[in-house]
């Protein structure tokens, strides 16, 4: 007996992708603006962005999404206070549901889609890698990519775009499904975390961060690890060094009051920290910024 085979229908279908960028912009960063013929998606990881498009401004903030269609003049530039981190997609999709983000361009993501888009940021690292800033628009291939990123890269773009379009037609906001329960352990990570950001100079230990949330060491380290994938320590080191690179790149501080802020005990300690974390030291860091841009290397 032959079963009937069922064809699945893509409502979403990628085609081509054109870039894939993590920037990290100075305070003063500014473009003169662009229009293409494909699509673009430009997402505030930190910071905020402000950005002049045919069909206005935006004032973009952390965690909001911006859609630029084909041939739309865009033209990003910092707001001179603060600096942001942002990570932008150009690709081609002629799909007939792509006609909704034509008159919805700009997207507070929700939990659900911030969670698809660091997926999606994870597997463009892994497929492609850092780009060099020579490199204008051209794609490569990373060597020695892990089976399937490229074809996972383009999933996790697809399935964002198909929340998106979801959350624009869902008529049904008084229903909330119940929050698993390793979910709710992990969220509970978030106040430990805007605790640390708050106290980066102060050189907390576990034990500090323990008796000030009243929270036994090995919940907290597993409640981290499940919420961030690695220890609290290391997890604190790595905050320390993203507000290194935002303060460098708002170019108020020199690298010694940096330092001090950041609670290092000296400037040399603070640059061999800052060296082993991005393989760069703060200076190199600093020049990469001449430009008004540096992308990252992870």
């Amino acid at each position: 007996m032959r079963f009937p085979r069922y064809e699945i229908r893509e409502d979403i279908h990628i085609r081509k992708l054109i870039s894939c960028y993590y920037f990290e912009l100075s305070k003063t960063y500014k473009y003169a603006g662009e229009k293409h013929d494909f699509w673009e998606i430009l997402y505030v990881d930190k910071g905020e962005i402000e950005i002049d498009t045919d069909y206005g401004h935006f004032n973009l903030k952390q965690g909001d999404l911006l859609f630029h269609e084909p041939n739309e003049f865009h033209s990003p530039k910092s707001n001179g206070k603060i600096s942001p981190n942002i990570f932008i997609v150009t690709f081609e999709c002629e799909s007939e549901p792509m006609a909704f983000f034509l008159s919805n361009k700009l997207f507070r993501l929700r939990e659900k889609e911030k969670t698809v888009l660091a997926l999606l940021m994870e597997e463009g690292w892994n497929a492609f890698g850092p780009s060099p800033i020579n490199s204008g628009r051209i794609l490569y291939p990373r060597e020695g990519a892990p089976f399937g990123s490229e074809q996972l890269f383009k999933a996790h773009l697809e399935t964002l775009l198909i929340h998106l379009i979801r959350s624009g037609h869902d008529t049904d906001k008084t229903s909330t499904p119940p929050i698993p329960r390793m979910n709710r352990e992990s969220e509970t990570a978030d106040p430990v975390i805007s605790y640390m950001n708050e106290h980066l100079g102060d050189n907390l230990t576990l034990d500090d961060l323990c008796d000030h949330f009243a929270i036994g060491r090995t919940q907290l380290s597993i409640m981290f690890k499940k919420r961030v994938g690695c220890g609290v320590i290391e997890y604190m080191n790595r905050l320390k060094i993203d507000r290194a690179k935002q303060l460098i790149r708002e170019d108020v501080y020199n690298l010694t009051e940096i330092s001090e802020l950041l609670g290092y005990s000296s400037v040399h300690y603070f640059s061999r920290h800052f060296k082993k974390t991005i393989d760069m030291t703060p200076s190199e860091y600093a020049k990469t910024l001449s430009g008004g841009y540096t992308r990252v290397t992870k």
